[in-house]
This record gives structure tokens, sequence and C-alpha cells, in this order.
């Protein structure tokens, strides 16, 4: 049972904030970072490029919408465009979200907190990480997190 470091003789040092679980160091190494770190940047470059794709269907939906032809647009057709335009803003937004979760997950590896589970303070294990790279929980905690609700 470990003692409280008031109690100890002085010669174990006090805990301090850099032991706590949260801020557990890495279990990778900086080989293994870099490798990560690229992955990271890669899948940001594929979001940014679908979301300027979306950006340019949105544009181009605008501009033909804004055709003056000697025919009406019917009113069915209109509704549906903009149904069209607003699930591309709602894929952009979430792509937008996404991009924030690969930042963090880019801030973790600069911080060298990358890896380890915000919720148990154990590392995540690699093939996790390598399916979804941006993730901070363990395949345990997203157990319980399902179970629990």
């Amino acid at each position: 049972m470990p003692t409280d470091p008031s109690d100890a003789s002085g010669t174990s040092p006090p805990r301090s904030e850099a032991d706590a679980p949260s801020e557990r160091k890495t279990p990778f190494s900086d080989d293994e970072l870099e490798h990560f770190r690229d992955l990271l940047l890669q899948r940001r470059r594929e979001a940014k490029a679908e979301i300027e794709q979306m950006r340019t269907q949105i544009e181009n939906a605008k501009e033909q919408s804004d055709d003056n032809t000697a025919y009406g647009i019917h009113m069915a057709d209109a509704g549906t465009d903009a149904m069209e335009r607003e699930k591309l803003h709602l894929m952009i937004s979430r792509q937008q979200k996404y991009i924030g979760y690969l930042d963090r997950a880019l801030e973790r590896i600069d911080n060298k907190t990358y890896g380890v589970c915000r919720v148990t303070g154990n590392p995540i294990a690699k093939e996790r990480l390598e399916a979804v790279p941006h993730t901070e929980i363990s395949i345990e905690a997203k157990r319980q997190e399902k179970s629990s609700s």
C-alpha cells in the first residue's frame, strides 16, 4: 500500500502533476509518433480536399439555380436543389469537426501524450490508432462507454 509522501522519510519525491494518469507520456517511440503524424496529416489533407470539392459543388449549384433561362424552375426541383445544398453544408461541417479531432491528435503528438487513453490512462493499442488515428480512448473505454449508455 503506497504511503503518503508527507509521512515518508523524505526519500521519495512527491507526485507531480506530470505523474497523473491523464498526463502520462506516450508509449510510442519518436519514429512511431512520426508515422502517426504522417498518417494524421494525410487524413487532414484528404478532409480539406473533400471540403473544397463540396464547396465547389455548392457554388456550381448556386450558379445553375441563378441561371435565368426561358423556362422556370419547378418548385420540386428547387426544393431538391436546396436539400442537396443543405446536405453538402452538413457534410462540410462534419469534415471540419473531423479536422479538429485530427488537429488535437497532432497536438498530443507534440505534447508526447499521444496514444494514452483519456479515460483509463492506459496505452491505446497501436492497431486501433492505425484504424482511427485521432482517437482519444481505448477499446476498453469505448466498451464501457457503450455499456453505460
